[in-house]
C-alpha cells in the first residue's frame, strides 16, 4: 500500500441517508487514514428529512469518528452547491469530491499518486452509473452534446464529478462570483495541469436521480459557462435584419416591374418589413446588452498565476551584503 506525506480532505453530501452513514464514514476512514499523513471527511447533510442529523451528531461526538467535519443545511441544494460548502471549508492541501455510494474509494490513491507527480486536477470517471428512466437519459445525452457543440467539453467523461483538486485551484475558483455553479466546469478548462482516468466498478446506490433537478441545474449551467445561446440570439436578430431588408428591395422590384400589383400591397408590404426590421435590431442591441452584463457579472479575475518561480542566485542580495559588509567595516575602523 502506497503511503503519501499530504492532509487529504473528503468531501460527500449525504440525503436521507441515516442508515448508512455509520458504514460509509467507517469505510471512508479505513481507507483513507491508512494512505495519507493526515486527513478529514467534510459530511454535508442536504437537508435531510430522517434522523441523519441525529446520527452525524453521534458519529462526532468523543467515542466517534475521528477527523469529522460536518455542515448541516437548512434547504436543498443541488449536488454541486452541496459540494462546494465542503471545498471552500477544506483545509487539505488536496481536496477529493466523492459520491460513496456511486464511486470507488479505493480508487483514490490512483488518483493521489497522479496528483503527487504534478496533477492539479484528476478526474476520475465510473464505467458503471446508476441505471435512470429514458427520460432522464434523453435529457443527459442532449445536454452533453449541446454543452460539448458550445463549450467544448463533456461533462460526462471529461469533467466528472468524482474529482480531486489541488489548493490553488479551490483558491481559483474562490475568485469567481458564483464559485458553487463554477467550480464544476472550471477545473477543466482553466489551463491547469489535470488528468482524466476511467475505472469500473459497480455503484452501491440504485437511486434514480430527479429529472427537474438535474434540468435546472443544467439551464444554469449552460447560460453561465458559455455566451452561444446569447450569440445564436444576436445572430438570429441580424438574419432577421437582413431577410427584411431584402424583401424590401423585392417589394420594390415587384412594384416597379408589375403593372398589375394590387393596390395598397406595396405600402403595407413596406411597412411591416420596417418594422421588423426595427425589432430584429433592437432585439440584436439587447442581446448584446445582456451578454455585456453577464460578462461584467460571471467573468472571474483576468488572470491567475498557477505557479511561482525564483532564481536561486539573485545578485541584488549579493550586492546588498557587500555593501553591508562594507559598511560594517567602516564602522568598526571608525
Amino acid at each position: 500500500m502506497k503511503y503519501f506525506p499530504v492532509f487529504l480532505s473528503i468531501v460527500f453530501v449525504v440525503r436521507n441517508q441515516a442508515l448508512e452513514i455509520v458504514d460509509l464514514t467507517e469505510q471512508l476512514t479505513a481507507a483513507i487514514a491508512p494512505i495519507v499523513s493526515d486527513y478529514e471527511l467534510i459530511i454535508i447533510d442536504n437537508a435531510s428529512e430522517d434522523d441523519s442529523i441525529e446520527i452525524l451528531k453521534q458519529v462526532t461526538k468523543e467515542h466517534g469518528f475521528p477527523n469529522l467535519q460536518v455542515y448541516a443545511l437548512t434547504k436543498g441544494v443541488d449536488a454541486d452547491t452541496a459540494s462546494w460548502v465542503g471545498l471552500e471549508n477544506a483545509l487539505g492541501d488536496f481536496v477529493a469530491v466523492i459520491e460513496p455510494l456511486v464511486d470507488d474509494i479505493y480508487f483514490l490513491p490512483t488518483m493521489l499518486e497522479r496528483a503527487m507527480s504534478g496533477a492539479d486536477v484528476v478526474f476520475a470517471m465510473n464505467k458503471q452509473r446508476p441505471k435512470q428512466s429514458m427520460a432522464y437519459r434523453s435529457c443527459f445525452w442532449f445536454f452533453r452534446k449541446t454543452y460539448k457543440l458550445f463549450n467544448g467539453i463533456d461533462m460526462m467523461s471529461e469533467a466528472p464529478r468524482f474529482r480531486l483538486l489541488s489548493k490553488r485551484v479551490i483558491n481559483f475558483v474562490l475568485q469567481h462570483p458564483a464559485p458553487a455553479l463554477s467550480y464544476r466546469y472550471l477545473p477543466a478548462t482553466a489551463g491547469f495541469s489535470k488528468v482524466n482516468l476511467a475505472y469500473s466498478s459497480r455503484p452501491q446506490s440504485t437511486q434514480k436521480k430527479k429529472l427537474r433537478e438535474n434540468i435546472d441545474l443544467g439551464m444554469r449551467l449552460m447560460v453561465a459557462t458559455t455566451y452561444w445561446p446569447m450569440r445564436l440570439v444576436t445572430s438570429l436578430s441580424l438574419f432577421g435584419a437582413f431577410s427584411n431588408v431584402v424583401y424590401s428591395i423585392y417589394v420594390i422590384a415587384i412594384a416597379l416591374s408589375k403593372p398589375d400589383v394590387a393596390p395598397g400591397w406595396t405600402t403595407l408590404s413596406l411597412q411591416q418589413s420596417g418594422m421588423f426590421f426595427l425589432i430584429s435590431l433592437v432585439l440584436a442591441m439587447l442581446s448584446e446588452y445582456i451578454l455585456h452584463m453577464s460578462r461584467l457579472s460571471n467573468e472571474g479575475p483576468p488572470y491567475h498565476v498557477a505557479q511561482e518561480f525564483t532564481s536561486a542566485v539573485i545578485t541584488r542580495h549579493q550586492k546588498l551584503n557587500l555593501e553591508e559588509a562594507e559598511t560594517s567595516k567602516r564602522h568598526l575602523a571608525d
